[in-house]
């Protein structure tokens, strides 16, 4: 009996030595994995880092801001352009401008899709066209110019990615879940007509279907399209915070090294971290309502000004900055002070 109870007890110690053995090891190599994750990461931003033309902050800030201790904005830059399609850069427009504000007190995140077909004033052009338009005159500089002028918040960091990025991302997440709105049929990447079929219902879908449903404008109006691309970064910023996409992290690494660029530096990023370390952050949707304006012979998506003055102050509350109080009131004010004292005396 004791020497039965004795092999037992060697068994179990010998089970428990293996098991540490086991334990350690793939903690040492989940340790190495993540340094080398860590380094890629900061050699893919490097290769990204661009600044936005000779732009070293906003207008709007009195002072540089900083990602780990202040409330910023980001202003993401989806292109229509990709290495195969190969656009000339004075050809190439913003498909795609969403701007979010991150609040560092509370970590929530406001996102706001910009309609591509916006009329608004384009510091560059001198005049008023579609926000669009603006990419070509000066790349990046001059669409976080645009949306300042039109948000009158400060932009403090640009992404720009095109199709390529977008596309590689989402298929090294092993496509993202997306509640497709209805059936469609839409070109792909390369322009060949039909080549995306979608069904309605919720569903995986790859990077060149994301794409396709990010970019349709068939089927619904700008202000669906920009719903539709706020879902869709949703669900992809849901996909790469889940346990199961840690292993993934290497390929979306290698997706957006060489097809995004950003004027975000690497110490920059790694302070974005913070929001997630609870797990999903907070994240608000807003929307720039408007109508349809073909009142010149081309369209327009013309902005109603209630809506745009609500989502300024939104903005603006949530990067802590102070209202506009230039109202009609204080105008009228300044028009009586002007007046002379026999005009004010008859009023």
């Amino acid at each position: 009996m004791n020497r039965k109870k004795h092999r037992k007890t060697k068994s179990r110690r010998l089970a428990i030595k293996i098991a540490a053995i086991m334990i350690v090891s793939v903690l040492i190599c989940g340790s190495a994995f993540g340094i080398y994750l860590l380094k890629k990461a900061e050699l893919a931003a490097d290769r990204s880092f661009e600044t936005a033309g000779d732009r070293e902050m906003s207008d709007l800030r009195d002072e540089q801001v900083e990602p780990l201790h202040d409330n910023v904005s980001i202003l993401f830059i989806g292109v229509d352009d990709s290495e195969k399609r190969d656009q000339n850069t004075d050809n190439i427009r913003s498909d795609a401008l969403v701007l979010a504000t991150l609040n560092n007190a509370d970590k929530s995140i406001k996102l706001v899709s910009i309609p591509r077909d916006t009329y608004t004033y384009i510091p560059d052009a001198g005049h008023e066209d579609k926000i669009t338009h603006a990419y070509a005159f000066n790349g990046p500089s001059s669409a976080i110019e645009s949306v300042e002028e039109l948000l009158n918040v400060p932009v403090d960091y640009y992404v720009r990615m095109n199709f390529d990025a977008f596309i590689d991302v989402v298929d090294a997440l092993d496509g993202i879940e997306v509640n497709v709105p209805y059936d469609l049929k839409e070109q792909d990447e390369f322009d060949k007509k039909d080549a995306i079929v979608l069904e309605q219902g919720y569903q995986t879908l790859n990077g060149s279907e994301a794409l396709a449903l990010a970019r349709t404008r068939h089927y619904d109006n700008d202000i669906e399209r920009g719903k539709r691309q706020q879902m869709i970064i949703e669900s992809i910023m849901n996909k790469i915070l889940s346990a199961s996409s840690f292993s993934k992290y290497d390929n979306v690494i290698e997706a957006i090294g060489d097809n995004m660029k950003t004027d975000l530096t690497f110490k920059d990023m790694q302070s974005f971290f913070n929001y997630a370390k609870g797990g999903k952050p907070d994240v608000d949707t807003l929307t720039l309502d408007g109508y349809d304006d073909m009142s010149t012979g081309v369209y327009y998506w013309q902005l109603d000004d209630e809506s745009l003055t609500e989502v300024q102050d939104i903005l603006k509350s949530h990067l802590g900055l102070q209202p506009d109080t230039s109202t009609l009131s204080d105008s009228s004010e300044t028009d009586i002070a002007d007046l002379t004292p026999d005009e004010n005396e008859t009023e």
